[in-house]
């Protein structure tokens, strides 16, 4: 069985390349893809506590998050594919139609 110290680890590890996904990347797809990342590092997380505690908390948590992720992916790629139809371009730095 794997030590619940390298779960947590790779969790943050996870976290951290969403992170620096999301701070390095200006294409609003690979944007979406980081916060993927992180959200998945955070579930693992959840796991990882739940099981080092001996509770079932955070399966529940797994799937409060997967179904929050499940939503942002709908609605950020909607989003996308009409971002892309207008402008033709995914850029974030140049998206500034979206403003009211």
């Amino acid at each position: 069985m794997i030590d619940t110290t390298w779960v947590i680890i790779l969790s943050f590890l996870l976290f951290a390349i969403g992170t620096f996904g999301l701070l390095s990347r200006r294409n609003l797809l690979f944007i979406l893809l980081s916060l993927e990342i992180m959200l998945n590092g955070i579930i693992l997380l959840f796991i990882a506590a739940s099981n080092l505690h001996g509770n079932n908390d955070g399966q529940i948590m797994y799937l409060l998050v997967l179904t929050l992720a499940a939503s942002e992916v709908a609605v950020g790629l909607a989003l996308v594919v009409q971002i892309y139809k207008q402008q033709q371009n995914l850029d974030v730095d140049t998206l500034t139609k979206l403003r009211g």
